[in-house]
């Protein structure tokens, strides 16, 4: 410390106070304290705190009425949509013949247009029974029957594997308006059968649609209870035409665990082709992706085989390869076949278990011109 700071004021205070005696140093430290004390303003009053509740009360009303909003237009949307596809449907009414079943395309709740080509066969055969049963719907948002329940009124049961859509679904509206069973359950070729039996749809069926990207082939050949006017397919359009090939079947497969790219599960529309024609179904074309194949019973295809111009069997056009990262990485046409040219597939007609390049070529000219 510096000589400086030694001879400050503050020094020189101590040393005068040191040299008072202690009673005149008391009483100048309460003069000083009585001074301060006279300067300070008193402290606030504290009072306690009441919440106002006004603000938290009108906020949840708009929450509500927004939630309210939200539902009507959402309502809305659904009845307009529902009304557009019943227009469509008229519409398609009127054509005497189509060139193939993609010109009777349209979507209202499937994947693609699949909406349109069940209406169409709808009016085509109209004495079948007004039943459905359909699995592998996920949340059934997006499915191939869902028009048709709210368009024609048909009773149907779905089936997904995920309980949590399931339980949504069954709280739906449309659950109460329609006749419809919602079964959470991971179809195999062992449950298949029980679980249709079980839920009162065994018998005379109106449509069978398949879609479970996997092991459809498998199930569809365990498939005994039911007796479809209309089935419907999911086809794995990698595989190509000209093959009847189909991943192996195991109860657990699940597409992605089984390839990362996701090009690896279902059969080929040959393979499909085969089983359908061997129980009585002929083959009337698939919808424009490429993704679904459609069957009718031989003795009720004949007003359709009238009414189409053309049975034509088109190539996937969509892109939802994924990278090894899980990510949509949109490869297309032959390159998606690469991805799995060294996964093993059952070649039916020889009941074989090899990889999938020693079955090359796997597409016609026509099927391969639109695929590359």
């Amino acid at each position: 410390m510096s000589s400086g700071a030694v001879n400050g004021p503050l020094h020189r205070v101590a040393r005068l106070l040191m040299t008072w005696s202690p009673p005149l140093v008391r009483r100048w430290l309460i003069a000083v304290a009585a001074h301060v004390r006279g300067r300070m303003s008193p402290p606030p009053e504290i009072r306690e705190k009441v919440f106002d509740e006004r603000p938290l009360e009108i906020g949840r009303q708009i929450l509500g009425h927004q939630s309210m909003l939200m539902h009507h237009s959402l309502d809305r949307l659904d009845r307009s949509l529902l009304l557009q596809g019943r227009i469509a449907g008229r519409q398609l009414s009127t054509c005497e013949r189509i060139g193939s079943l993609a010109d009777a395309e349209f979507r209202v709740s499937s994947q693609f247009g699949d909406d349109g080509i069940i209406e169409w066969l709808c009016q085509k055969i109209p004495v079948v029974s007004r039943s459905f049963v359909e699995f592998g719907v996920e949340s059934f948002a997006e499915a191939n029957t869902r028009f048709l329940i709210e368009n024609r009124g048909w009773r149907g049961l779905v089936m997904d594997g995920n309980e949590e859509y399931m339980r949504d679904l069954r709280g739906q509206a449309l659950y109460w308006r329609h006749d419809l069973t919602a079964v959470a359950a991971f179809i195999t070729a062992e449950n298949i059968n029980a679980l249709i039996r079980e839920h009162g749809f065994a018998g005379e069926l109106g449509i069978l649609s398949i879609d479970i990207d996997g092991n459809d082939y498998w199930v569809l050949d365990a498939i005994d209870c039911v007796d479809p006017a209309i089935v419907i397919c999911e086809i794995n359009g990698v595989f190509g035409d000209l093959r009847a090939i189909t991943v192996p079947y195991r109860p657990d497969f699940q597409r992605f665990d089984a390839h990362y790219s996701g090009q690896y599960f279902g059969c080929s529309l040959a393979a499909v082709k085969t089983l359908c024609e061997s129980r009585g179904y002929s083959f009337i074309g698939t919808n424009s992706n490429g993704v679904n194949a459609f069957f009718v019973r031989h003795g009720l295809a004949g007003p359709v085989f009238d009414s189409l111009l053309e049975v034509r069997a088109w190539p996937p056009r969509h892109r939802d390869s994924r990278g090894i990262d899980g990510r949509l990485d949109f490869v297309r046409g032959l390159a998606r076949r690469d991805l799995i040219a060294d996964m093993p597939v059952v070649e039916l007609t020889s009941n074989r278990l090899v990889p999938l390049m020693e079955l090359y070529p796997l597409y016609s000219d026509r099927f391969l011109g639109e695929f590359r």
